[in-house]
């Protein structure tokens, strides 16, 4: 999938994954997608709400070798 930002959330805890996140899509235009690579598991479930609630639209999420990818397109 093609992103325009790439957020390497890599090795944090809750809640820095989202607050990463929230910076990050300040960064980017409306229609555009942010990239996201996480290991907490929580981010799952943390990400997949945030995207939800703040209108965001999650496209895609995956796992592989323990890191979770997440695409979100911005509202």
């Amino acid at each position: 999938m093609d992103a325009q930002k790439t957020l390497d959330a890599k090795g944090l805890a809750c809640p820095m994954p989202i607050v990463k996140t929230k910076k990050a899509m300040k960064e980017i235009e409306t229609g555009e997608i942010l990239e996201i690579h996480a290991t907490d598991k929580g981010a799952k479930s943390d990400l997949t709400a945030w995207a939800k609630s703040g209108g965001h639209e999650l496209l895609k999420t995956e796992e592989k070798d323990g890191v979770f990818f997440f695409w979100i397109k911005k509202a």
